[in-house]
């Protein structure tokens, strides 16, 4: 770890991002809203939040999750007009992200589009690693519910600001549950991270053994259909982005 990082987390700054986006892959999708919220000490400091032009249509489920219309965005800057000062709000702090592989994806390819990297120095923060592991029987992991049960209100879900500005007092929220170190809470959390993804590997094999077994040989060429696959909600998309953990997530 760099030796000018403070020794407890709780004296680092933050900057606590969010992306809303077209769709799940970073290479195909783009973001249309980002939001960074930067805290200190358990107090919000500074908020940011920038629409930006994706230069694609934005499809219907995400209109219907966000709100943000191709309308909303048709004057925005498109990400490389932003993306210098998206940098320079995240470098020199401890980076937090509610499912943050989702959001770390997205923006360290839209910042290499526009030339630049993603400051890997930066300790990482992810709560739905902490939320996982302290709510593990207690229900959805959706950062508004998650955010509910800690007695913190969620005012508009699947908007960048909000649902940044809500991660952050998640985090702040699991602080007593957490060792006090940096360096040992970095460890830690790179520790639950694997468990939690042996378990979710686990439960999805197990999942699709299960599936399989329902069919026999004669069988297995029928179509199930949208009813099968994404339960009661027949939009592929709109499925995926409800079971993907965070606001929106999970």
């Amino acid at each position: 770890m760099i030796e000018s990082w403070p020794e407890l987390w709780w004296d680092l700054p933050l900057a606590v991002v969010d992306v809303e986006t077209t769709g799940f892959d970073p290479q195909e999708d783009r973001i249309i809203e980002v939001g960074i919220v930067h805290f200190h000490r358990g107090k919000v400091t500074e908020t940011w939040g920038q629409l930006v032009k994706p230069g694609r249509p934005i499809p219907d489920a995400v209109v219907e999750l966000t709100g943000i219309t191709d309308a909303d965005v048709a004057q925005a800057p498109t990400f490389d007009k932003v993306a210098a000062e998206v940098l320079a709000r995240l470098q020199g702090k401890g980076i937090v992200a509610y499912n943050l592989p989702f959001d770390r994806k997205f923006l360290s390819t839209e910042l290499a589009r526009a030339g630049l990297t993603w400051p890997a120095e930066s300790p990482t923060f992810d709560p739905l690693i902490f939320a996982r592991q302290f709510h593990e029987d207690k229900g959805s992991k959706k950062l508004g519910e998650v955010a509910s049960r800690l007695g913190i209100d969620l005012l508009e879900a699947h908007r960048a600001v909000d649902d940044a500005t809500v991660a952050g007092h998640v985090l702040y929220a699991f602080r007593e549950l957490l060792p006090p170190q940096l360096q040992a809470l970095l460890v830690l959390q790179a520790q639950w991270e694997r468990q939690q993804e042996t378990k979710i590997r686990f439960r999805s094999k197990r999942m699709d053994q299960e599936a399989s077994s329902w069919l026999s040989d004669d069988q297995t060429t029928i179509g199930l259909g949208p009813g099968f696959i994404y339960g009661s909600e027949p939009d592929p998309l709109r499925a995926l982005y409800s079971s993907v953990p965070s606001a929106r997530r999970d």
